[in-house]
């Protein structure tokens, strides 16, 4: 049996990472920029961009427009508490029991 947390540490947290990763190459930033923003290795950043990993969860527009917004954020060097922002990200997932297994919070 797999819990709900440990379908947000093995799926739902390294696919939100994986498009951060993607979103702020796409704004620019080089892979190296962006390990360093993410604060991982070059390597994961890499295995992100070529979907070996993180690649499980396909996002709902809303969730893919958080990412869009903080990406361009954390270009800008404007976002406030990077981690919160991530736990946002992915308490929207977890109001859809398909994306992360773990339901509404009863």
């Amino acid at each position: 049996m797999e819990l709900p947390c440990q379908k947000i540490v093995w799926d739902v947290l390294p696919a939100i990472r994986a498009a951060i990763a993607e979103e702020l190459v796409n704004c620019g930033l080089s892979q190296q920029e962006v390990a360093k923003e993410l604060d991982m290795a070059p390597s994961a950043v890499s295995q992100y961009l070529s979907k070996k990993r993180g690649y499980r969860i396909v996002f709902d527009d809303d969730v893919k427009n958080s990412i869009r917004i903080l990406a361009e954020e954390m270009k800008d060097g404007t976002v406030d508490n990077l981690p919160g922002r991530i736990c946002t990200i992915c308490k929207k997932l977890r109001q859809d029991e398909q994306q992360c297994g773990a339901g509404s919070e009863e």
